[in-house]
């Protein structure tokens, strides 16, 4: 069943960065970009993640693009059924650890894991806020924009996280879709958002109001999510990773979700180069031979 990131409406919602391509052994979706300034293309998977519903078939999917793209880029669900070995025979290039993404075991008692200072900040958060299950995302859809063009202000988020309001309204109609939102005296203070694939939620985006932070209700939407999530008999949590391409475990929010987490899981970033010798003419002719990024040529693309 497609749903969430492997869904072709999530896709749909990138437009603005490349045309929807779907992989349609293993059922997943990259997006084919033209290359600046040449007749060439490449593609990568959606942000943040590339999830599909048979990764056995991934490595057939990609021997098939064979000539028509010259490299392929993605980060790997860090719940596919796959192995580090897998990968690097899908991707011959590039197979590297990316970021820890943070996670809920909701087989354990969520008192063995969850920190006392997070414990608290979650029943301070529930005396000052109502937290609604939305079962029409859509119907808040204005609030939404609001709230996070908000976080993109107070946390001067850059690049390709900056969501236009035409995306994040094409992503609250994506099957599989959970929306929370807190209440604090009929004001809308918080939204969290989530999709549910297989026994897996995902934690999607969030943002809250001035009044929001100051209340902490994220706290309290968070647990609140946890609680439906284990009455629906789910196995696992996915809080994703801390802030930034080049994290190193040290900022806040990174700090936050450790607090809330049972363990991690490796994400890995994987590149494929299919026409080696246009990929090398093309990072010449741009400048851009960053060891670093992947695809060099386009290492001050998402900056």
């Amino acid at each position: 069943m497609l749903v969430g990131y492997s869904h072709p409406l999530y896709a749909q919602s990138f437009l603005n960065i490349g045309i929807p391509w779907e992989l349609t052994k293993c059922e997943g979706w990259i997006l084919r970009r033209q290359i600046p300034k040449t007749s060439y293309f490449d593609a990568m998977a959606c942000y943040p993640l590339f999830c599909c519903n048979n990764w056995s078939n991934l490595k057939s999917d990609i021997e098939d693009l064979g000539e028509q793209l010259v490299c392929l880029s993605l980060v790997a669900d860090p719940f596919g059924e796959y192995d580090f070995h897998y990968l690097k025979q899908c991707f011959k290039d590039i197979v590297i650890p990316f970021k820890q993404h943070f996670v809920m075991d909701l087989n354990l008692p969520s008192d063995s894991y969850i920190s006392k200072h997070h414990i608290r900040n979650i029943k301070k958060s529930l005396k000052s806020i109502f937290v609604e299950n939305c079962t029409e995302p859509i119907n808040h859809a204005e609030e939404w924009v609001s709230l996070y063009q908000n976080l993109i202000t107070k946390r001067q988020i850059k690049g390709i996280a900056t969501f236009s309001p035409l995306t994040l309204c094409q992503q609250l109609q994506v099957p599989g879709i959970v929306m929370f939102r807190a209440l604090y005296d009929s004001l809308t203070v918080g939204i969290n958002l989530w999709y549910v694939y297989g026994d897996v939620a995902y934690y999607h985006l969030g943002a809250l109001s001035n009044i929001g932070y100051d209340i902490k209700a994220s706290y309290g939407l968070i647990w609140s999510a946890v609680e439906y999530f284990s009455e629906l008999k789910l196995k696992w949590i996915n809080l994703g990773g801390g802030a930034g391409i080049n994290n190193e475990g040290t900022d806040g929010l990174t700090l936050f979700k450790r607090r809330w987490s049972s363990g991690t899981k490796t994400t890995y970033f994987c590149g494929r180069v299919f026409q080696p010798q246009i990929y090398a003419d093309i990072n010449l002719m741009t400048g851009n031979q960053c060891n670093n990024y992947f695809p060099s040529y386009r290492s001050e693309e998402f900056r």
